[in-house]
């Protein structure tokens, strides 16, 4: 179709090479709208005539219901090639020659991904909020459920499994918001801006991006064919998401471990072993986690691509939609095994109390009990650090402490420090010792503790936001799907006018 200059046809092995024919079918849908948008815009301008018009729209309509009937896609280096390909001859030189006026394979593209990307963002995004969902629903079950709190894999504070799911929503949340923010700024229409430069034919590029449900044009020409900074930034999102379930991923990976068997998987989300008759393995998890090293390499992938391109489109950037293609699935599909872990997952309560009423992870309770007795905090840091390390060497727990362990080791701290009345120091250390871990966390009062009443309080937050944020993707997607039925109700009427 192209090969006007050059008079030899392109060789098998180069057309092999450089043909995106096999990723090119993502984009299929995309390429059909925006070319029925770009001539009905071409008609309008007097660009075209009725019969153009008609004739071309039949084949793109034909294309878009059947696809390219008698065109030997391997021919092709793009389905913007077989496209044309398949109008011409349907239409005819006559009125299909005329379908590419104003416009470049470089806009015609990078308007392409634009369409399907933002797509994607308003389904990941509806995926994301159903993963939230998820985390709220098991956050409400779990808000009286113990466990303890880690830093550096060790037992810090005790809280509440409720506590970890509304971290994990908060996350979700956050990227939530990242998506909706980028998809502003792919929400931009670049056609018309041509190869680089524009064009002398008198189109109207803000008709086109009103008949897509665009809600603004690129400006400059050469920004709107060969920048991919929205593309960046898309998979710099989904990279975020996908490190934030990766996390979640390994944490419940640890928990159900038989170390600390803390959750347990549903069987039909669990693999086993060929050999060991007794292994239930968190396969699933373990993918996400290492999907999202997939999705970094995506990400690094299109800033390499991008990193050293002079001004101006180059075919380089014909391996930046492959990358979306591929970017898309690995995040949608793990948002959704994801949500089917978190629904299933099993906690077991019991086990994770027991672990919490011998945990040293009691230690700042006990300490900010002596700052509430008037003690400075660095001291009774200093003491209750003495009374764990004595614990631990003799194998105790902190309630195991008796009233003369207590008293020697206040004796002990005594002869370095000044202390008015050891007496009434060993009868607080003594009643504070006792603490039970769900009595450390009504205690904890502080915006965004574990408390059951501040759960409350961020579930609600969070599910506040969600039903928000899930109105306006919605009202996103309507736009999109009122603009494009509306364009497609146009098109038939013309076709049968």
């Amino acid at each position: 179709m192209y090969r006007s200059r050059l008079k030899e046809r392109l060789s098998e092995r180069v057309l092999s090479y450089l043909s995106s024919i096999n990723e090119d079918e993502s984009i299929f849908y995309y390429d059909i709208i925006g070319s029925e948008a770009h001539v009905i815009m071409l008609y309008e301008q007097g660009l075209l005539n009725k019969d153009d018009l008609k004739a071309i729209l039949d084949a793109l309509e034909y294309a878009k219901h059947n696809g390219l009937q008698g065109i030997d896609m391997s021919e092709y280096e793009d389905i913007h090639e077989a496209i044309e390909a398949f109008v011409v001859k349907r239409a005819g030189m006559i009125h299909g020659g005329k379908m590419h006026t104003a416009r470049s394979r470089n806009d015609q593209v990078t308007l392409d991904l634009r369409m399907k990307v933002r797509d994607d963002i308003i389904s990941i995004a509806k995926a994301l909020l159903s993963l939230v969902d998820s985390l709220l629903v098991r956050a409400r079950e779990h808000k009286d459920t113990v466990m303890p709190m880690y830093t550096h894999m060790q037992q810090a504070q005790i809280g509440t499994l409720a506590h970890y799911f509304t971290a994990y929503a908060s996350m979700l949340i956050r990227d939530y918001e990242r998506l909706e923010s980028c998809y502003a700024r792919v929400n931009q229409s670049p056609l018309g801006a041509t190869a680089v430069g524009g064009t002398s034919l008198n189109i109207d590029r803000v008709r086109v991006a009103s008949l897509l449900a665009f809600d603004s044009v690129i400006d400059n020409s050469i920004d709107a064919t060969s920048s991919r900074d929205f593309l960046l930034e898309y998979l710099f999102v989904l990279s975020s998401i996908m490190l934030n379930l990766s996390r979640m991923a390994e944490d419940f990976i640890i928990w159900s471990s038989s170390e600390f068997s803390y959750i347990e998987l549903p069987d039909e989300l669990a693999s086993t072993s060929s050999i060991m008759p007794q292994k239930k393995n968190p396969c699933p998890l373990e993918l996400i986690r290492a999907r999202a090293s997939s999705m970094l390499g995506l990400l690094f992938a299109c800033m390499g691509i991008v990193k050293s391109l002079p001004s101006g489109y180059s075919r380089d950037m014909q391996e930046s939609k492959r990358l979306a293609i591929d970017a898309y699935k690995l995040v949608y599909d793990s948002l959704d095994i994801m949500r089917s872990v978190v629904d299933g997952l099993k906690a077991n309560v019991g086990n994770m109390l027991r672990v919490s009423e011998h945990s040293y992870a009691l230690a700042l309770d006990v300490a900010e009990g002596l700052v509430k007795q008037g003690i400075p905090f660095r001291f009774a840091h200093k003491i209750v650090g003495m009374l764990v390390a004595y614990a631990s060497k003799n194998n105790k727990t902190m309630k195991d402490l008796n009233r003369e362990e207590i008293s020697t080791i206040v004796n002990e701290l005594a002869k370095d420090y000044s202390i008015d009345s050891i007496d009434s120091l060993i009868n607080m250390l003594v009643t504070l010792k006792d603490i039970s871990p769900m009595e450390s966390i009504m205690l904890r009062r502080s915006l965004g503790s574990p408390n059951p009443l501040e759960q409350e309080r961020m579930i609600k937050v969070i599910e506040e936001k969600k039903a928000t944020y899930y109105t306006r993707i919605s009202k996103m997607q309507e736009r999109l799907e009122g603009a494009l039925s509306s364009l497609g109700k146009t098109v038939t009427d013309i076709i049968h006018s």
